[in-house]
């Protein structure tokens, strides 16, 4: 559902060159590995792989979703509190 969706959106084109990426091979591998252990009955450990390979592939764009959240009426308080805001900055730090 992820995949496709992400194609939809963004087109075949630059999807594959999205997970075509060297510096990206960590979280691709491990989100590819998550899908291919939850087809093999693995569900549990397999989506643990994907979130952290999700993590890993859009972790810069956490705190750029938490900065315009900010300013959402209604959960918009939530993401102006300090423990949040310095949960959303530790994302896409490199490493």
């Amino acid at each position: 559902l992820f995949l496709t969706g992400l194609t939809l959106t963004i087109g075949v084109h630059r999807t594959l060159r999205f997970f075509s990426r060297r510096d990206r091979l960590r979280g691709i591998l491990a989100f590819f590995g998550g899908v291919a252990l939850v087809l093999l009955r693995w569900p549990m450990i397999g989506m643990v792989a994907q979130v952290y390979g999700l993590v890993y592939l859009f972790g810069q764009f956490f705190p750029i979703a938490a900065a315009s959240l900010k300013d959402v009426p209604v959960i918009g308080g939530v993401f102006r509190h300090p423990a949040v805001e310095g949960f959303f900055s530790s994302f896409g730090r490199g490493g």
